[in-house]
């Protein structure tokens, strides 16, 4: 503290004077400078004020940028399928002749080329499956059981049309036949399961199973 006199004798005691730092200290930044043209003058100068962090960001991005862009201009290297997945079609008369479609079928579904024989064995195996779907079938489970259907049945389907496609003469209408009743009494236990009825499930099941049967030993 300071005394000085005043003119009249008498002592004032001035307050300290607080000390302030001569600079405050200015947060670091870092300048990003970009240019629009080839000329750098004022009108054409961008700065970007930004934090360490947001630079880094804008590091990153350029650089998983640059590494997608060439991923994403690879060429179909035979491992997969460069577009959308195709839709399986049928060349046989299987599908339901009001509708032009099956109502289990499930839409884009990729169908691999395993062969004649695999799909043959396939038919048989998936036969099996849904024979095994008995225990399945209660009250709580249709979701389950719908699902399990579409998939299974949606193969059956374009199996068999490549099964009779490739198969002699004699046994064309003969599996042409065996097709049509499967794939039509599977709609009706698709329509039953969609339904939440139980009991029509139950019963549609039942004549199912006798085709399943059938399809089992037509492919052995």
């Amino acid at each position: 503290m300071a005394r000085l006199a005043n003119f009249n004798g008498v002592s004032e005691t001035l307050p300290g004077i607080q000390s302030f730092p001569s600079l405050q200290r200015a947060k670091k930044r870092v300048e990003i400078v970009g240019f629009l043209g080839k000329k750098k003058d004022d009108s054409q100068e961008h700065t970007l004020k930004t934090t360490r962090r947001l630079a880094l960001g804008l590091a990153s991005i350029a650089l998983v940028g640059k590494t997608c862009n060439g991923v994403s201009f690879a060429e179909d290297n035979g491992f997969w399928i460069d577009g959308r997945i195709p839709l399986p079609s049928v060349d046989n008369k299987i599908a339901n002749e009001n509708t032009g479609t099956r109502s289990f079928l499930k839409k884009r579904i990729f169908m691999a080329n395993i062969g004649l024989k695999g799909r043959m064995y396939r038919l048989r195996k998936y036969a099996f499956d849904l024979l095994a779907m008995e225990d399945l079938i209660g009250k709580d489970t249709l979701n389950y059981v719908q699902k399990f259907i579409k998939i299974k049945s949606t193969f059956m389907y374009y199996d068999f049309d490549k099964v009779i496609t490739a198969a002699p003469f004699d046994d064309k209408q003969p599996l042409l036949d065996l097709a049509n009743r499967l794939f039509d009494s599977v709609e009706k236990l698709d329509a039953a399961v969609k339904q939440r009825n139980i009991l029509q499930t139950e019963a549609t099941y039942k004549d199912t199973k006798v085709i399943l049967q059938e399809v089992m030993a037509r492919m052995a």
